[in-house]
């Protein structure tokens, strides 16, 4: 029997006055592989946002689960050592701070990682190997004059070094050209291979999901998840679009999902982590 490992049940949830999701109901199996589609403004980020603990959104009713406890009332940072990751459609640059120093401030918060000096370092060479990165990438400014290729590069060295539980992975194929998706589903292969990983994709294009053995697919409009079947539903969309879900463009304006940076939310509290950079690397870097 398939083991829950993220329970989301009666979601709704509101930016502001405005409510986006209505009465969700999600479940995500241990070591399984779900998308989450839907057309342009459904309500797909904001739920993988609310799922991990975005502070732009209230939760008016419902419960979120990870690994059987109840996460629903839980900070950012705290949700993040309980297992989530997150990946952004758009991550933002971190003038002054160079990527090596990032990575051990956000490992620094994660202590079952137990990497310290030279394990850290072997480690994220090993990745960088991996993802085909040259290791003098590690000197430059977090994502400054970094293309879009180069950023989920970042992404996935972070998921790769973090190797969360549950990894929620937003619109990541977007804007990447077909080697640094390879790339990316490279890395995606890696993380499930590694620590039996277990994923949810939020999109609304195919493109990725043809590397990738989805096991099950769930279809959203105007924040409620309308149809989910297992990977035959992916074609079925690709043949008949969103309107067969009752979705017409010209009548449904977009959902308003506000923009979250890296700073807000995600698998580390950016504002956190670089205030205790300093410390952690200096406290790293006395253990080499």
């Amino acid at each position: 029997m398939s083991e829950a490992l993220l329970r989301v049940s009666g979601l709704a949830a509101r930016a502001g006055e405005k409510q986006i999701l209505h009465d969700i109901d999600l479940t995500v199996n241990r070591g399984e592989i779900h998308v989450l589609m839907g057309p342009n403004g459904a309500g797909k980020t904001t739920l993988g946002q609310v799922i991990m603990g975005s502070p732009s959104f209230t939760v008016d009713a419902g419960s979120i689960e990870l690994d059987g406890a109840d996460i629903t009332s839980m900070e950012v940072d705290k949700r993040s050592r309980a297992g989530l990751f997150m990946s952004f459609q758009a991550p933002v640059e971190v003038p002054g701070v160079p990527i090596n120093s990032f990575l051990r401030a956000i490992v620094a918060q994660h202590d079952n990682l137990n990497l310290k000096g030279k394990k850290f370092k072997q480690r994220i060479a090993h990745i960088a190997e991996q993802l085909d990165m040259p290791e003098s990438v590690f000197t430059r400014e977090l994502n400054v004059g970094f293309s879009g290729g180069e950023r989920k590069k970042i992404e996935m060295m972070q998921l790769l070094l973090l190797q969360p539980k549950l990894a929620i992975l937003d619109e990541t194929d977007s804007g990447l050209d077909v080697d640094a998706l390879n790339v990316v589903s490279r890395a995606i292969a890696v993380y499930r291979e590694e620590c039996d990983g277990t994923i949810l994709i939020v999109t609304h294009n195919t493109r990725i999901l043809e590397h990738l053995p989805v096991d099950r697919t769930h279809v959203m409009v105007k924040g409620t998840i309308v149809a989910e079947d297992d990977a035959s539903l992916i074609a079925k969309i690709d043949a008949e679009g969103f309107e067969q879900f009752g979705y017409v463009a010209d009548e449904e304006p977009a959902q308003e999902e506000p923009a979250m940076r890296d700073q807000e939310v995600g698998q580390f509290d950016v504002s956190a982590a670089l205030a205790s950079a300093e410390e952690a690397v200096r406290a790293a870097e006395e253990g080499e």
